[in-house]
């Protein structure tokens, strides 16, 4: 199965909450700021996400999503 990690970096506050659970440490807050004037968490080290979906559940404002990709018939 194929999934993908996606954060809403206009709805995060830069809280870090999710950066600090990360267990891969995959998460850092971004330097530059959203549209509301917050560093967002972003992913820094994508190879390294195991989706393991602690950022999500830790996530207070529901900003983090791991989706699973359809498979694409052959």
């Amino acid at each position: 199965m194929t999934y993908q990690h996606i954060i809403d970096s206009n709805r995060c506050k830069g809280c870090g909450l999710c950066v600090g659970v990360c267990p891969k440490h995959v998460l850092e807050i971004a330097k530059e700021v959203n549209v509301k004037g917050y560093f967002p968490a972003y992913q820094a080290r994508p190879e390294d996400c195991v989706f393991c979906t602690t950022c999500c559940i830790m996530c207070p404002d529901v900003a983090i999503t791991i989706v699973e990709l359809d498979a694409v018939p052959a």
